[in-house]
Order: structure tokens, then C-alpha cells, then sequence
């Protein structure tokens, strides 16, 4: 999705600026240029777009439509969502918000930016390709189940006060049929703005944290504190991972090289699902969003949710 832009990352890094691939720097500084944009690029365009559909779609409906279901299927579609759309966890964050100013459910959105990191279809590939069809489709499964119970419980727990950001209709009333789309067009415009200017801060600070981690946090560091068969493994790894922040393609191929050097599987797909769904920089991008308590609530029952998938793995496998 991005091919070009990390193309040209890839020319100021390492062309004009001189860096060399292998230096510490470099990686973080080509992380964090290329992240940062992105998310960015995802967080307005996404954001827009959302408004201006909401212009023209009764949103209310839309809301009846999914409480009106049972109260599982809005997660399992959301979670299914997730699935089928290529973010990582800070990528997510504007469809998130996005689904927030819909006025969805609060525990659906969760199912979503929970499931959205965990799979695509680039993981699954690699997944099959690494370790067969039988371990693929068992991480899907357990990712849908994650992100489905804990909406369920988020949801359950009544906490739309934690949501900091306003939830508010726009100034114009787009049900009536003469607002023209110009009109439509600005005002979605200075809204996407107003969310923009919020949290752009916090996506260069989680951002940022993000890439001195990438760079500069060595394999074998990992490997050594949160490898073998101890039963505390899992527990190191979920610890270890969530400073840390990668799509789940792009730590797979650490995944592969921690289980070489004797990881156990359910401990090394632990340490994948928490740098991924639950990662320092998607905490402090939500931090503008949502309050501590709610984020606290988030990371405590994905994190558990994630243990014990880990364990389970460890325990099957």
C-alpha cells in the first residue's frame, strides 16, 4: 500500500543521507520518517473520508442496525474487518476513531483495532509458508477469538465516559438535501483538522519511542530473557513485546529466528501478538484518545488473552 513512500524513505536514508542498512540509526531513523508519515497519510484520509460518507448515510441507522443484532455478531463482523484490512496497531487508530465519531459501539471498535494488527493476509501467507496450515489457521482463530471476547467485555463494561474526544454531531445538519457537496467537503475538512490537531503529537511521540526500539533492541536480548521451556516464559515475552511496535509481517521473520534459537512456539507468537496488538506507541497515540483507566482495561485483557494463547500453544504444540 505504501511501496512508494518507503522507496523514497529508502533514498533519504540511505542515499542522501549516507546511512548504512546495517547501523542502529538508520534503522530507527528510516522506522520513524516512514511510520510517521504513514500514519499520518491514514489518520487524515481516513478520518475525511469517514466524515464525508457520514454526510450522506443515516449514522443512527447504521447504529440500530448493529444493536439490533445479536450481541455478538457486530463483534464478529468488526473482528472479521480487522482481519481483511493491512494495519498495524497505530495504523488502525484512525478507523478506529473513525468508527467512534460513526457513533459504533464502543466494544465493536475494540473488536476491530484488536483483530486488525493480528492477521492479514500477508501474515497468513507467511504463516502458512513458515509453519504450515494447521498453526495459520489456529492463530486466526485464537486472533478472532481475542479480539471478539475482549469488544465483549470492553463493551460490557459501559465506559463511553472514558472516551476523551468528543463525540458530537458536525455543524451541519447533512440530512437535508441543499447542503451542497462543497459545503460537505469543508466541513468534514475542519473536522478532520480538529482531530488531526489533537493527536498528531502523540503519533510522533509513539511514533518515535517505537523506531529507538526497533533500532536498537537485539535479538539475542529477547531470545535470552524469554527463551526455553520455563513456565514464566510467556509471561517475559507478552512483557517484553508491548514497548516494542512492528506489523505482524514485519516481526514474523524475528518470530521464526527466536523459535531457531530453541523459543518455543506459543511463547514466541505471545511475544508477536503483543509487540503488534498492543504496542507503547499505539498506547501513547490512544492516550489523547481514551483515558488511562480504559487503556489499562484494553492492554489488561488483551494482554491476558494473549497469555494465554501462548501457553496454550506451548501446551498443544
Amino acid at each position: 500500500m505504501f511501496f512508494y513512500w518507503e522507496r523514497v524513505v529508502d533514498f533519504l536514508v540511505y542515499s542522501l543521507f549516507g546511512f548504512n542498512k546495517n547501523e542502529h540509526l538508520a534503522q530507527a531513523l528510516h522506522f520513524f520518517i516512514y511510520d510517521t508519515i504513514k500514519i499520518f497519510i491514514l489518520l487524515v484520509s481516513i478520518i475525511y473520508l469517514v466524515t464525508i460518507l457520514r454526510s450522506y448515510f443515516p449514522v443512527e441507522k447504521a447504529r440500530a442496525f448493529i444493536s439490533g443484532k445479536n450481541r455478538i455478531t457486530g463483534h464478529i463482523l468488526a473482528a472479521i474487518f480487522g482481519v481483511i484490512t493491512p494495519f498495524c496497531s497505530c495504523s488502525a487508530i484512525p478507523l478506529f476513531l473513525g468508527f467512534l465519531q460513526a457513533r459504533i459501539p464502543l466494544g465493536v471498535t475494540f473488536s476491530y483495532l484488536i483483530s486488525a494488527p493480528l492477521s492479514d493476509a500477508v501474515v497468513i501467507a507467511l504463516l502458512l509458508s513458515l509453519f504450515g496450515w494447521k498453526i495459520a489457521l489456529l492463530y486466526v482463530l485464537v486472533g478472532l477469538a481475542i479480539a471478539i471476547i475482549a469488544g465483549l467485555i470492553i463493551g460490557g463494561l459501559n465506559l463511553e465516559k472514558e472516551v476523551l474526544i468528543e463525540v458530537k454531531p458536525m455543524n451541519i445538519d447533512f440530512n437535508e438535501e441543499e447542503v451542497s457537496f462543497k459545503s460537505r467537503l469543508k466541513e468534514s475538512w475542519e473536522f478532520t483538522k480538529d482531530i488531526f490537531n489533537k493527536i498528531y503529537i502523540y503519533v510522533i511521540i509513539g511514533v518515535g519511542i517505537g523506531a529507538f526500539i526497533h533500532g536498537y533492541v537485539p535479538t539475542d536480548f529477547i531470545s535470552k530473557y524469554a527463551g526455553g521451556d520455563v513456565w514464566y516464559a510467556p509471561i517475559v515475552a507478552v512483557i517484553m513485546g508491548i514497548p516494542m511496535y512492528s506489523n505482524a509481517a514485519g516481526i514474523l521473520p524475528l518470530v521464526e529466528v527466536l523459535t531457531s534459537k530453541g523459543m518455543l512456539l506459543g511463547t514466541a507468537l505471545s511475544f508477536m501478538m503483543a509487540v503488534v496488538a498492543l504496542s507503547l506507541p499505539e498506547a501513547m497515540i490512544l492516550k489523547r484518545v481514551l483515558s488511562v483507566k480504559l487503556i489499562s482495561i484494553f492492554f489488561g485483557i488483551v494482554g491476558f488473552g494473549i497469555l494465554i494463547v501462548g501457553y496454550l500453544f506451548n501446551i498443544i504444540l
